[in-house]
């Protein structure tokens, strides 16, 4: 044969198959595309100012191989719907006289030439959005904007490696179909269709089964750690369960409809119900990934956008004044009145030298232990307490031992405790006992429970359980529990005091302010003569003293890049979903056909066509909507605890965002069903197709 055939015989094919190729052209360049940008940001000097520049950096290059996994499987599954519908057209070459050789040939440049399309238009596209994507990620974290292009030749580099590989995959998959298919299996793959599983009623009880116990998971997981661990494991169970139910449970749902015969023997839910079961049995799995897919948007979009808009209340509560100042004393001389009062006098004293007026303070002590809270008993004793397992977490607190008088001065109050009374408060945890009895010390009862209790900024930042604990007394609350030591030998209890104040300076003298300070705070061992070691030094440990304006710029860089993560892969996620929803109105739309024009033979008008496909569709294609809806549902809660890691407790917010969030794709589900469905109208029914 002459040089170039195969070459200009695979793009006649490619352009006399437009309406397949152009779609999957368009969504290999936008994940080309994707990937570069990802790749871009992480590389690119805009976050090198930020603190953390290093964890942003990694937070990128998981997102960039995120979609580079997701990329391979979901073109892998999106090919399949091509051979499909070009195996036909390669048993008819192989009947013609074209071996398997030939037909590779053609594979080979086809897969080439959608390959250079893709990755070219990917890459194009991508360099040229970048400073478009740059410039939109310095708005989310409030960075300097420049408007410099640049083109990052190792972004360029890894997209090549990464799709040119992904298209080798795809080239020696369908390969592998044509090598092992004969010219007959060929000719008849459109119509040979998915054998229905075995045993429905058993994979339709699985799935169920899964399901519920990833419900159950995600409703009854109570601490924030816990969370984390079981979300992975949560997550495969809804997508093994989606995936059984899907194909087999839906199959047993069509039958109970047909056995109803009042619902069946109408005209449109007959033919409706029908195509139905045919369809169900072999496109329950796109049905699935469809599913899949759009609960992957909806908790991707809810989490982030909830995280994003919810920042500035992160700060307010882990930086709850200007300047915060935590310092970890170490035994219970160092923070006594006369000990605490000095040293705030003199912190004073060097802020109003900066131009600081100390306002809106916050000044308390703490008595810190931790312990495995069971049935109101506190057990901090390590060597009692055995092995720890996963359940025992959601036991695990931190307790924050409070004296009254610091409370009342801070709140204003007159509270007035008895020994062995107290006053608490929950974080991230759901202990509401009447008593709290700490084994080895104390027995303290709750005489009430109240919604916050100044304690240390970041607790809200911990994965565990904690409860701040007002008592008239910190000697007597520690008492017996001083001599309890932990592996190290170390004391179980620790002390500390907390000082946050408002400072009436600028963001820039607030940062200025923070440093100045942090100066004076250096090491006593290479600094002797400070503050510390002169008069307030002793059991001394380490210090926190940090201002709200300089860490805001970290919060804002770490929430912006999840947000902005967060909108990349739900773009992606959804492009997925499109394409998969597209392809299967477009391969059903040309299996149908056949069957209706015979309906249209025996009497059945166009319009009751239209109506017979609109209840069929709407059933369809709507159930992976109502599925995710439901998968979002129940996950609500355990999304919920993981946000709790991140500080975020505005439990209204994200139900809000979430709401949004699921009628915002709702409706663009729906302009895409309306869309897709035009398209399989137009080809049962038999209207002229302009690129056939």
């Amino acid at each position: 044969m002459r040089m170039g055939f195969y070459p200009k015989l695979a793009l006649r094919d490619i352009r006399k198959n437009r309406r397949l190729f152009l779609p999957y052209i368009l969504t290999c360049s936008g994940m080309t595309m994707m990937f570069y940008i990802i790749m871009y940001m992480g590389v690119n000097d805009v976050l090198t100012p930020m603190k953390g520049a290093d964890t942003l950096r990694q937070v990128f290059a998981l997102g960039s191989w995120v979609i580079a996994v997701f990329s391979a499987i979901f073109l892998f599954y999106t090919n399949s719907f091509l051979m499909r519908r070009r195996k036909k057209e390669f048993g008819l070459y192989n009947i013609l006289g074209m071996g398997k050789g030939n037909i590779a040939r053609i594979l080979f440049w086809e897969t080439l030439l959608i390959a250079l399309l893709s990755i070219g238009a990917g890459l194009l596209g991508g360099i040229l959005f970048s400073k478009l994507a740059e410039l939109g990620l310095v708005n989310l974290i409030q960075g300097e904007v420049t408007y410099d292009l640049s083109i990052s030749f190792l972004a360029v580099k890894r997209s090549v490696q990464v799709f040119g590989v992904i298209f080798v995959i795809l080239f020696l998959s369908s390969l592998f179909q044509i090598r092992f298919s004969s010219a007959v299996s060929l000719l008849r793959s459109e119509s040979a269709g998915e054998k229905p599983p075995r045993g429905n009623f058993l994979f339709g009880l699985a799935g169920v089964a899964l399901l519920a116990a990833a419900y159950w998971i995600a409703v009854t997981t109570k601490d924030p750690l816990s969370a984390l661990l079981q979300f992975f494991f949560a997550v495969l169970m809804v997508i093994l369960g989606t995936y059984l139910l899907m194909i087999a449970g839906s199959v047993l749902f069509c039958r109970l409809l047909q056995k109803n015969k009042n619902y069946y023997y109408r005209p449109n839910h007959f033919v409706s119900v029908s195509s139905m079961v045919y369809r169900m049995k072999r496109n329950g799995a796109g049905l699935a990934s469809i599913c899949i897919l759009a609960t992957m948007t909806l908790v991707t979009m809810a989490s982030t956008t909830c995280l994003y808009f919810g920042e500035e209340s992160v700060i307010q509560r882990r930086y709850p004044r200007e300047i915060n100042l935590y310092v970890n004393m170490g035994n219970a001389s160092a923070i006594s009145d006369e000990n605490i009062g000095a040293f705030r006098e003199e912190l004073d004293s060097m802020s109003a030298s900066r131009g600081a007026r100390p306002e809106n303070v916050t000044s308390f002590r703490a008595a810190l232990v931790a312990g495995l809270l069971r049935n109101g008993e506190v057990e901090t004793d390590v060597t009692r307490v055995g092995s720890v397992s996963l359940s025992d977490y959601a036991n695990l607190y931190s307790f924050y031992f409070i004296p009254l008088s610091d409370y009342n001065a801070f709140t204003g109050q007159q509270e007035v405790l008895q020994d062995g009374e107290a006053i608490a408060c929950v974080y991230q945890g759901d202990f509401s006992g009447d008593s709290v009895a700490f084994r080895g010390g104390q027995t303290f009862q709750i005489v009430r429970y109240q919604e916050d209790i100044p304690v240390q900024g970041d607790l809200i930042l911990t994965s565990t359980s904690s409860m701040a604990l007002v008592v008239p007394d910190l000697a007597y609350a520690v008492k017996g529990l001083d001599r309890i030591a932990d592996f190290n030998g170390d004391p179980v209890v620790t002390y500390a005091w907390q000082y946050n104040f408002d400072t009436g300076l600028d963001r820039e003298g607030q940062i200025a302010l923070c440093q100045y300070l942090g100066e004076r705070f250096r090491d006593p061992v290479e600094e002797d003569g400070t503050i510390w070691t002169a008069k307030y030094g002793d059991g001394v440990r380490y210090r926190f003293l940090e201002s709200q304006e300089e860490e805001r710029e970290d919060f804002y860089g770490m929430f912006g890049v999840l947000f902005y993560i967060g909108v990349l892969l739900s773009i992606v996620f959804t492009i997925a979903a499109v394409l998969i929803i597209y392809y299967k109105q477009i391969s059903e739309g040309y299996e149908d056909q056949a069957r209706f024009e015979v309906m249209q033979k025996v009497g059945m008008t166009k319009r009751e066509i239209r109506r017979s496909i609109n209840s069929q569709l709407l059933t369809v294609f709507f159930l992976p909507l109502v599925f995710a809806a439901l998968h979002l549902t129940f996950a609500f809660p355990l999304i919920q605890k993981i946000l709790l890691a991140f500080g975020l407790d505005n439990v209204r917010l994200f139900a809000v965002t979430t709401a949004v969030c699921l009628a915002l794709f709702a409706l663009f589900y729906t302009v895409v069903y309306r869309l897709t469905a035009n398209a399989y109208y137009a080809i049962v029914s038999g209207a002229r197709e302009e690129d056939r």
